[in-house]
């Protein structure tokens, strides 16, 4: 394990999983610590006077534990997105297995000009 993995040592459940899906642990609490910050800063700075609202009326702070769970799903998944494609990747193949393009020469088709019974079918008709 590298030097720079949080959960290397405790708690040795998450130090026994996968890296990938301590990342993915990781970066979904980042991303509920944000919204516990962007839930607290709109209420605090009573944007379109939320905070008031949710302060004077009953069941309120049902309305902040929905606020603050579907941010906290969405930026979760920002955050998990945005880390897992800064990373670099790189398996030392060029792509596409590794295997040349070959695009070969093209296909010789014969052409051959239609007779006048071909084109009988075209002549318009007096009906």
């Amino acid at each position: 394990m590298s030097s720079t993995d949080p959960f290397r040592n405790y708690p040795r459940t998450l130090a026994r999983l996968p890296r990938v899906m301590r990342l993915y642990i990781l970066h979904c609490i980042v991303g509920f610590a944000l919204s516990a910050v962007f839930t607290s800063a709109i209420l605090w700075l009573n944007v379109a006077g939320i905070g008031h609202l949710v302060a004077n009326v009953s069941g309120g702070w049902l309305a902040v534990l929905v606020f603050f769970t579907l941010n906290g799903i969405v930026f979760s998944g920002v955050q998990t997105a945005v880390v897992l494609w800064s990373m670099d990747y790189d398996d030392g193949t060029a792509g596409g297995g590794g295997r040349p393009i070959h695009l070969g020469e093209p296909a010789r088709v014969r052409a051959v000009a239609p007779t006048k019974t071909a084109k009988a079918w075209a002549q318009p008709r007096n009906l």
